[in-house]
């Protein structure tokens, strides 16, 4: 039997939440579906608990009575521009929307902000006109260019 989180996030979806799970554990190291609970009547998933990146979650299938929007996000910080540029292709692929300083929305309408963990430590740097040059940079990004944030954050 699945040990159970004592705290999760609980994403609404209409009815693709198992699809959704699976994609998402498909696309970072340490995530797995913990277990499905499913409708008697029919075996349609309910609600999906699973790990992403560590971290758990559940989605529940409830019906069109709430929408994903962006007040619920999943943020993940990569370690390196491949990773940034590999997940980032993954969740906007097949309908995913780019949006701007790193976030996007996947094909299922779940936004996400794909961050290089570089990037907030500039922004956190005592060097605050260096962290506000890193900053502006981002500002004009969509998918964030680790390598360009940082040189913003060198060049004066």
């Amino acid at each position: 039997m699945a040990e159970f989180a004592t705290v999760s996030t609980c994403l609404w979806f209409e009815s693709r939440g198992e699809e959704a799970a699976r994609f998402y554990v498909s696309l970072l190291p340490n995530s797995r579906i913990e277990a499905i609970l499913r409708d008697p009547r029919d075996d349609r998933a309910l609600v999906v608990y699973f790990v992403l990146g560590g971290t758990p979650y559940q989605i529940l299938n409830g019906g069109p009575n709430f929408t994903l929007d962006e007040a619920a996000s999943i943020s993940v910080m990569t370690d390196n521009q491949v990773e940034t540029d590999r997940l980032w292709a993954a969740l906007t692929a097949d309908g995913g929307k780019e949006v701007q300083c790193g976030w996007l929305k996947d094909k299922f309408g779940v936004s996400w902000q794909i961050v290089p963990k570089v990037v907030p430590r500039l922004f956190l740097s005592e060097d605050r006109a260096a962290a506000g040059r890193a900053f502006q940079a981002m500002m004009t990004m969509v998918k964030i260019d680790a390598a360009a944030v940082e040189a913003a954050y060198e060049s004066p």
